[in-house]
């Protein structure tokens, strides 16, 4: 396959030294919004009956979770606090209701006035019907309010025309409105199912996501160039994920392996702890998790920590020493290995770091971008890595982009989401283009910005239905294939 024959700008074809600079980032933007302009004018399409009869659907629920709230003891004790002037809608009420009145025991910082908080964390933490069920409602709402109906109100012949933008974010990472396809549901699965089912391909396309594979994990390693890390991205037998649940459990590698268990190593401690998070915040997760997973012989995880001599979760107050003993301390003892031994490279980065830019009040990203201004220690060690990856993804769209112009194929670029592309073409262009687009994202990248000292991956969805129902496909003897 050749490669493109036009002139490219610096930042795209390569530069001979390692240091990227302020002309490097003003070209990427420039070039970059030419690109998402005709990504933009593209277009996403939508299934407008399906669409319409969701909104109907998820209206009904709404209506009859209220009819079980209003039927419920907890309202009626509502009604005679506040009388004519119930409202459901209102947090401040509930909180009142649940903390005052019921005297619910509160965890949980109040108001700067003093007021509880009646916000999804708190309540979450509440064991009653009522509050469940009043959630519950509430996220019907949003799912309604912002992902159905502010869907709908962007419809044109069939089509959304989505704006992103790279001017709005502090890390230069893009931005999306009017909708925000950057944000539809992925974690939660219901709400993903409905969403996402929306989004369908051109009539006689397929829809294909490519992913970057943990890629901000990856250019945090360009950054602190920590030994350890590095070597976990570079060897497949290695997973820090497995390791960290099997630390965090208690667990054999083996043990750990078990997808649920994994997550909980992943985005339980890991990911958190990469982005900031300390012992005390990621502790009830784990535990509360370990309170339903099971192992492979039906134990639950709990029974299998008490049996390892713990048997609560401790306060989880920062200004309390965990008590020996509890799974805060526990988990308080694997994080101090985990950064003072297995990333003790990682960490004095992070610390030198944060010392520079507490001197200068600037920081320099790799893809060349300077950042100045009053940033928490958690945003200044985030933002350049979460920069830079979208960076990658940038250069790698623009480059793809230039490819299908040039080779004239049919196959569209309808979306970025970060970390990843959605594509719209023809099932008879994508052997080649998938091809060509792994080329681009994972090895022509590395030629053009050299700093980039680990392998970058991708992983390739399909479908021929909607953007929910994907189908992961690999790259099998130089075709590509559905995975077994």
């Amino acid at each position: 396959m050749s490669e493109p024959t036009y002139p490219l700008p610096d930042v795209m074809a390569g530069k001979k030294d390692k240091d990227m600079t302020s002309k490097d980032a003003c070209e990427l933007l420039q070039r970059g919004s030419l690109v998402l302009a005709q990504m933009e004018g593209n277009g996403m399409r939508i299934n407008e009956d399906y669409l319409a009869k969701t909104i109907r659907d998820v209206s009904e629920r709404i209506r009859r979770l209220q009819i079980k709230l209003r039927g419920d003891d907890v309202y009626r004790v509502w009604r005679r606090e506040f009388g004519g002037q119930a409202n459901l809608g209102s947090r401040d009420q509930l909180a009142k209701v649940i903390f005052n009145t019921l005297e619910y025991p509160y965890v949980g910082a109040k108001t700067s006035t003093g007021r509880y908080r009646a916000d999804e964390e708190v309540l979450a933490q509440i064991d009653l019907p009522f509050v469940r069920r009043y959630l519950k409602v509430e996220r019907l709402k949003k799912l309604r309010s912002t992902y159905l109906e502010g869907l709908k109100r962007e419809i044109v012949d069939g089509y959304i025309h989505p704006t992103f933008s790279l001017h709005t974010v502090r890390s230069f990472r893009s931005s999306a409105d009017t909708p925000n396809v950057q944000n539809v549901p992925a974690r939660n699965s219901d709400y993903a199912e409905i969403v996402r089912r929306c989004y369908l391909p051109s009539p006689g396309n397929v829809l294909v996501e490519i992913d970057y594979r943990a890629l901000e994990v990856r250019i945090s390693a360009c950054y602190n160039k920590d030994p350890a890390l590095i070597e976990y991205i570079k060897d497949p037998n290695k997973d820090m994920h497995r390791d960290a649940a099997a630390g965090l459990y208690m667990l054999s590698e083996d043990e750990a392996a078990n997808e649920a268990i994994r997550y909980m190593g992943k985005n339980g401690f890991v990911f958190p702890e990469f982005y900031g998070s300390v012992y005390y915040q990621c502790a009830p997760p784990l535990w509360e998790a370990a309170n339903k997973l099971s192992l492979s012989d039906g134990t639950l995880l709990q029974d299998h920590l008490a049996s390892c001599g713990i048997i609560e979760l401790g306060k989880c107050d920062p200004k309390l020493d965990p008590r020996t003993g509890t799974f805060e301390a526990h988990v308080r003892s694997y994080e101090d290995d985990f950064w003072n031994r297995r990333f003790r490279v990682y960490s004095e980065w992070k610390r030198r770091w944060f010392e520079a830019y507490l001197k200068t009040g600037r920081f320099r990203m790799l893809t060349g971008f300077e950042i100045h201004g009053l940033f928490s220690r958690n945003d200044a060690l985030n933002y350049g890595i979460q920069g830079s990856a979208f960076h990658c993804l940038l250069w790698s769209l623009i480059r793809l982009q230039d490819w299908l112009n040039e080779t004239g194929k049919k196959t569209k670029i309808v979306a970025e989401i970060h970390d990843s592309l959605l594509l719209d073409g023809p099932e008879d262009e994508l052997q080649e283009v998938l091809t060509a687009a792994r080329r681009i994202m994972t090895e022509d990248i590395r030629k053009a910005w050299p700093w980039i000292i680990v392998p970058l991956e991708v992983e390739v969805e399909v479908s021929k239905t909607n953007w929910f129902e994907k189908e992961l496909w690999v790259e099998s003897g130089g075709k590509w294939v559905p995975k077994d």
